[in-house]
């Protein structure tokens, strides 16, 4: 398993946001991703209009995952309604 940092983007709206969320983590336990932190980083404006939201609230995961499982987990984020965008970065392991 390697470790991965994974920024999502939620619509500012609490209940959107939520079940973004809740989805998010659901779809990442199922492929067996292990999350060790989440932390808000607030409300933000976007650089760029995306489905029609020009602010977001951001979360970051960190968590472990087996790399295997990303092109599966990407085309679930993809179909989730509650997220607007996301990003994974592998982190190095010293």
């Amino acid at each position: 398993m390697k470790k991965y940092e994974l920024m999502t983007i939620y619509p500012l709206e609490d209940e959107k946001s939520k079940k973004g969320a809740e989805d998010v983590k659901s779809t990442l336990t199922k492929f067996g991703a292990e999350i060790e932190e989440e932390k808000p980083f607030g409300d933000r404006d976007l650089t760029y209009e995306i489905k029609k939201q020009k602010k977001g609230h951001f979360v970051l995961i960190t968590l472990k995952l087996n790399p295997d499982k990303l092109v599966d987990i990407a085309k679930e984020f993809k179909i989730n309604q509650n997220l607007l965008k996301y990003q994974f970065v592998k982190l190095e392991e010293k």
